[in-house]
């Protein structure tokens, strides 16, 4: 009998089947992964790797030719208005002030009674001094009496020669002491006319110093008592300072005197005074070497007072033909003013300019720019010196020339007009 030894059997254990069966399809997953990382990646390295991008495109500048205008240069100045006539009110005698008859700060009239100094004793002195005049008068009456008895006589030899050049003499003395008398009247119904003081001039009156209740002194100048001052306002004066240079040059073509001026105020735009030229001093001042001069300016309306600021411009020659550019087209360079040109070949480049007066918006170009030259009206602060620009046409206009354009094409304000 055969040993037989007994076999043991183990269940049996499919996990490693399962394993060897799952990691095949593991394995495509991966594989898939990894191509769809490879897809993308690639696709986004060789989005960088395209034709380049285009370059950027030179700026935009609007550009025009400078306008060509007939323009009358002037000669500007500062200056500030005067009263063409000032008074300072003093009293002519002395009392207490009863009366004003006026508003602080009207306008008066030449002749207008202000104040009213008490009467009473100017009146009382002008009746003492017409008492004397009837005294005067009877005593040349007496003496003319006796005189005409004793000429009568003398042809009987009644009077002595010297008795009547006595009497002639005293005729002569009555006569005298008449006259006097007669002043005296005179002198103390002026003095009364002065208790009223009025309004020497036409012009506008300040505030009065004196109230009424106060005693006021009479004197000679700044030792009277001061009432009021009194302004002339209609017409005016505008006083100033020129240069020797250009005293020089109004002098040579005879602008001294009569040359017409135009004047602004402060808060003014247009110059909407005017006047005329009246008065150079004689001689410049040797501190400054400048030259006071005046000119006369009519104010109907007293708008104008004595003290304002104001800017004048003279014409300074015949008019000429001049370059003009807008003030936005011209650029600083600390002392130095430019304006920027643009070439045939849209190449940008700066021109250093002499400046004249302004018209309007506009600026007159003395010197440094030629008439055909295509001055950068609008984007200048996007070109550069020595860069290329696109270049747009444009136009630069007058505010007449920006009345006369229909209303669809004209500009909003004076200035440059892109095309």
């Amino acid at each position: 009998m055969n040993d037989l030894t007994p076999i043991e059997l183990t269940p049996f254990d499919n996990t490693d089947a399962d394993d060897r069966a799952e990691r095949p399809r593991r394995w495509r997953i991966a594989a898939l992964i990894a191509i769809l990382v490879a897809v993308v990646l690639s696709w986004y390295l060789l989005r960088g790797e395209g034709s380049p991008a285009a370059a950027a495109a030179p700026p935009a500048v609007t550009v025009a030719a400078p306008l060509q205008r007939e323009v009358t240069e002037w000669d500007d100045y500062i200056g500030r208005f005067e009263a063409s006539r000032s008074v300072e009110l003093r009293p002519r005698v002395s009392g207490e002030i009863v009366a004003v008859h006026f508003r602080d700060g009207q306008i008066v009239r030449k002749g207008a009674a202000l104040f009213t100094i008490d009467p009473r004793p100017y009146r009382a002195a002008l009746a003492e001094a017409e008492a004397g005049v009837a005294t005067a008068r009877s005593d040349l009456t007496l003496a003319r009496s006796e005189l005409e008895r004793a000429r009568r006589l003398i042809a009987d030899d009644a009077v002595a020669q010297s008795e009547i050049d006595v009497l002639e003499a005293r005729v002569a003395a009555s006569h005298a002491a008449l006259a006097a008398a007669r002043a005296r009247v005179r002198a103390r119904r002026l003095d009364l006319g002065f208790t009223t003081v009025r309004a020497p001039i036409t012009g506008r009156i300040s505030d009065r110093r004196v109230d009424p209740g106060n005693l006021v002194v009479a004197g000679d100048g700044p030792s009277a008592t001061l009432l009021t001052t009194i302004n002339a306002t209609d017409p005016l004066h505008f006083t100033f300072n020129a240069s020797e240079a250009l005293f020089l040059e109004a002098r040579r073509e005879g602008r001294d005197r009569g040359a017409a001026v135009d004047i602004r105020l402060q808060d003014e735009t247009d110059y909407t005074w005017h006047g005329t030229l009246d008065f150079t001093d004689n001689g410049l001042d040797p501190a400054s070497g400048t030259m006071r001069a005046r000119a006369v300016v009519r104010n109907p309306d007293n708008f104008l007072t004595p003290g304002m600021f104001g800017n004048m411009r003279m014409a300074g020659g015949t008019a000429r033909n001049a370059l003009l550019v807008p003030e936005t087209a011209i650029q600083s360079d600390q002392t130095r003013k430019l304006v920027l040109v643009v070439d045939t070949d849209g190449t940008v480049a700066a021109r250093q300019v002499e400046l004249g007066q302004a018209v309007g918006a506009l600026r007159v170009v003395r010197s440094g720019l030629a008439a055909g030259e295509r001055v950068v009206i609008a984007g200048a602060q996007m070109a550069v010196p020595g860069q290329k620009v696109t270049v747009r046409e444009g136009r630069i206009a007058t505010r007449q020339d920006a009345k006369e354009t229909p209303a669809a094409d004209a500009p909003p304000r004076e200035a440059a007009t892109a095309g």
